[in-house]
C-alpha cells in the first residue's frame, strides 16, 4: 500500500542537517527510508512545491528536483479540490483550523485510501473530524 508523504517527513530525508537529529527525527527518518526502499512513498504536486520552495542555491534545488522526480505524483482531481473544501469545512465548524494544502493532501489520501505520514500535529486534529487515516512509524519513538 502506497504511503502519502508530507512536506516535513521529505524534508527530514532530503533537506535538513545530518548532526541535528533527535531520537524522535531519526525514528522518522527511519521510516521514510523504508518506505523509499519499499516503493511505498507517495507524493502529490502541492507537496512537491513545498519541498523545493525557499531553497537559495541553484545546484541544490536541481539536485534535490532530481531526487524527488523518483517519485510520481499521485494525481489530482476536481474531486479532490471539492471534497478539500468540504473537509476545510467540516473542521472549521469543529473549531479545527487548517490551511488550503494540508486539506487537498487529506482528500487525495481519502479517494486514494492511503494513510498519511507526517510529523504535522494538525493532521491529528484533522482526523478526529474527517476521514482520513494517519501513517505511523513502525518502531516506536522512545
Amino acid at each position: 500500500m502506497k504511503i502519502l508523504v508530507d512536506t516535513p517527513i521529505w524534508s527530514l530525508a532530503f533537506r535538513r542537517k545530518k548532526e541535528s537529529r533527535d531520537d524522535r527525527v531519526s525514528v522518522f527518518l527511519s521510516e521514510i527510508t523504508e518506505l523509499i526502499r519499499e516503493g511505498r512513498a507517495a507524493i502529490v504536486g502541492p507537496i512537491r512545491q513545498e519541498v523545493l520552495s525557499g531553497i537559495s542555491e541553484d545546484a541544490q534545488f536541481e539536485k534535490l528536483k532530481d531526487k524527488l522526480r523518483a517519485f510520481e505524483d499521485l494525481r489530482i482531481t476536481v474531486d479532490d479540490y471539492e471534497l478539500a473544501a468540504k473537509f476545510y469545512n467540516q473542521c472549521r465548524r469543529n473549531g479545527i483550523q487548517g490551511s488550503q494544502i494540508d486539506f487537498l493532501i487529506c482528500a487525495v489520501a481519502n479517494r486514494n485510501d492511503i494513510p498519511i505520514f507526517t510529523m504535522d500535529n494538525d493532521f491529528n486534529f484533522y482526523s478526529k473530524h474527517i476521514n482520513i487515516s494517519l501513517h505511523s512509524p513502525r518502531i516506536s519513538i522512545n
